[in-house]
């Protein structure tokens, strides 16, 4: 019995950093956390998320298929993949409209006292800004969702908000290769009022990935969650 207490405690604790839903840590730091968007009077509003940008080879596809539907999304992209090359990319973002936040390449950032995690996040956002022109929005999603107590007092520190995304809205297909249809069937069924949809432009370690999944998924989605009475919003 109490093997099992000492399992079940650190199935808790665990669950506490690494679920992709909102747990303990973020009941505790609700102030810091958002998993979902407030709902507004009047309006029902989605918030299509893209991370691992930005990606020279599907980026600019991307933002084509968002231009052909006069929709907006967030892009939390990582700083390794700000390059002079991709900076065009991240400034063609701000200039039609959409959200800029901030994404991390590795889950080692929630090991980082407090003070370095806000450096860091901050001298990241000073990149943007010197090569993109426009500041990002003071947002951050940590790799995964791999989150600590540290680093939510990080965030607290310079006023920034950790963004998750809703139950099942995540890009994960069950082992199988992802499928544009399938992924934009799953997404429009389960989706409601507030929820954040994430899905993946680039790749935290491959700058050059093949995202033509997530174009062709956003492509299917757009239209129709327009036809269920949805607005596309931003997360800032």
């Amino acid at each position: 019995m109490f093997l099992l207490f000492v399992a079940a405690g650190f199935g808790l604790l665990t669950l506490a950093h690494v679920a992709p839903f909102p747990f303990l840590l973020d009941r505790l730091a609700s102030d810091t956390a958002r998993w979902e968007m407030p709902a507004e009077e009047g309006t029902r509003r989605v918030y299509l998320t893209f991370d691992d940008g930005p990606n020279p080879t599907a980026t600019p596809a991307l933002l084509d298929v968002l231009a052909r539907h006069e929709a907006h999304a967030t892009f939390f992209i990582l700083d390794r993949h700000l390059t002079t090359e991709t900076a065009s990319l991240v400034i063609r973002m701000f200039e039609e409209g959409h959200a800029v936040a901030l994404h991390s390449h590795t889950r080692r950032l929630m090991a980082l006292r407090p003070e370095r995690l806000a450096e860091t996040l901050v001298a990241n956002a000073d990149r943007i800004e010197q090569l993109a022109g426009h500041r990002p929005c003071p947002a951050f999603r940590p790799h995964g969702g791999w989150r600590s107590g540290q680093m939510y007092v990080g965030l607290d520190l310079i006023d920034h908000t950790l963004i998750g995304w809703g139950w099942f809205l995540w890009d994960w297909d069950w082992f199988r290769a992802r499928d544009p249809a399938r992924l934009a069937r799953r997404f429009v069924a389960r989706v409601s009022d507030g929820d954040i949809i994430v899905m993946h432009d680039g790749h935290h370690e491959d700058p050059r990935p093949d995202r033509r999944y997530s174009v062709e998924a956003t492509d299917l989605m757009v239209p129709e969650l327009r036809e269920r009475g949805f607005e596309l919003g931003t997360i800032c």
